[in-house]
């Protein structure tokens, strides 16, 4: 779905991507990471002609994004930035249809498509559709960003930190959001950010990039577990490794179906750290597990974290 052959961008004699190649496939989510000036967003940035490369060839879809106007392209790629920049003095409904308005779809398919991508967001047309960005939180202002990126159906979607500046509940939601909808849509999407659990959660391919290059790319367990240089290993914090790697498994996965413990519940779909953090707290041998309705589907024992069970 989308190529990075060779290619580099410098500033003022300073080598912000070098000489990078890059393949993400239809539908997978890619998660670009790194330090700041690794060159991440950069390369965002070239994938929808923002700014040009100096050399190398970017094709998306088998063609060479050079073979039409920066304004056309951008059309049929979906862009979600931190700042979300929704244009002020135009309603919500206005925001999510500028592309489609462009394109030139009938008003019947605009409105039917704005009231698609308001409830996946969670945001019920009837109550936002007709609000301004200034009437919204932050985290709506965001899902209303990112419904506008998804508006005029993209194959493409490209992030760049588009969560950063959330708190972290709002945050959490959002990133819940993303995932659900690059299941339901199917997107090619490439994310960069700079928070390491954030790239870990979504990314199902984790790209590290260092001083414009790509030093390891891969699963996130592979990349926790066999970092390629004392770059890698240093960046994902080797102190943190250990409640990483509880984070990419689910309670589920784990647990003893049919047994009983008391207490609380956890559900299902919790990771292995959040489960963690509930055993120190509340220092017990174990913990009922429940689904999303509340019934009750066996227990996690505290050894199940290190997969002890025989």
């Amino acid at each position: 779905m989308i190529e990075i052959s060779g290619v580099s961008k410098r500033f003022n004699g300073w080598s912000a991507v070098s000489d990078l190649d890059l393949e993400v496939a239809e539908g997978e989510l890619a998660v670009l990471v790194g330090t700041s000036g690794s060159g991440k967003s950069t390369t965002l940035k070239m994938l929808n002609r923002l700014i040009e490369p100096d050399c190398g060839v970017i094709r998306i879809a088998g063609r060479d994004i050079r073979s039409q106007p920066p304004e056309i392209l951008r059309r049929h790629i979906g862009y979600a930035i931190q700042s979300v920049g929704l244009f002020p003095h135009w309603t919500v409904e206005q925001n999510i249809a500028a592309v489609p308005q462009l394109l030139k779809w009938p008003q019947a398919r605009i409105r039917a498509r704005v009231e698609e991508l308001l409830e996946v967001l969670q945001l019920p047309a009837r109550q936002f559709r007709q609000r301004y960005p200034h009437q919204l939180s932050g985290g709506q202002q965001q899902r209303v960003g990112v419904a506008r990126a998804l508006a005029a159906d993209p194959d493409v979607l490209l992030m760049d930190e588009p969560f950063g500046a959330l708190d972290p509940v709002t945050r959490a939601t959002l990133q819940q959001e993303l995932a659900r909808i690059q299941q339901l849509f199917g997107k090619t999407v490439i994310l960069v950010t700079h928070d390491i659990d954030e790239a870990l959660l979504l990314g199902q391919r984790i790209v590290v990039m260092d001083q414009g290059r790509i030093v390891q790319q891969g699963g996130a367990r592979d990349i926790l577990l066999t970092p390629a240089n004392g770059f890698v290993r240093e960046f994902f914090n080797p102190a943190e490794v250990g409640v990483r790697l509880l984070g990419l498994v689910r309670v589920e996965e784990r647990m003893r179906r049919g047994e009983h413990a008391d207490g609380a519940a956890i559900r299902a779909d919790s990771t292995l750290r959040e489960a963690l953090s509930v055993f120190i707290t509340r220092k017990v041998p174990a913990l009922p597990v429940e689904d999303g309705q509340g019934a009750r589907l066996g227990a996690l024992r505290f050894d199940d974290l290190l997969g002890a069970r025989a």
